[in-house]
């Protein structure tokens, strides 16, 4: 397997636990009342089981399974590991942005760096994407 694609689906398992943490402390709550400020980890908990899990677990399998140019070659890796890095700091900035109060610009911030990262994946990926026998 790819070393990208290892380091998305480990990064991709970092935030399903973060996620599932964040999950279970609010279900935990909601059960037996700690602190009702737990359930400020709802956009916390949603961000690393959507964007931080799904999104990247999607883009390390895709980086590995897309078809490779002339046997070895999987194109402009450069703009796949950019992908890796800015959704990573995307996704810590909504954090920051939704848990520290005065700092809701960064979740804006955050957003623009997951479409980023979405784009440069994408235009990553683009060119292996053929039709069958091409």
């Amino acid at each position: 397997m790819p070393r990208l694609s290892v380091w998305l689906i480990r990064a991709a398992l970092i935030h399903l636990g973060l996620g599932f943490a964040f999950g279970a402390l609010m279900l935990f709550n909601k059960g037996i009342p700690l602190q009702p400020a737990l359930w400020r980890l709802l956009p916390l908990h949603i961000e690393s089981v959507l964007i931080g899990w799904t999104l990247q677990l999607a883009m390390g399998v895709a980086f590995w399974i897309l078809p490779r140019f002339r046997g070895t070659e999987r194109g402009n890796v450069t703009l796949a590991w950019l992908a890796f890095a800015v959704l990573n700091t995307g996704v810590l900035a909504v954090y920051a942005g939704n848990w520290i109060a005065g700092w809701r610009g960064l979740i804006a911030v955050g957003r623009t760096l997951e479409l980023v990262a979405a784009g440069a994946f994408a235009a990553h990926a683009w060119p292996r994407v053929k039709a069958p026998g091409a």
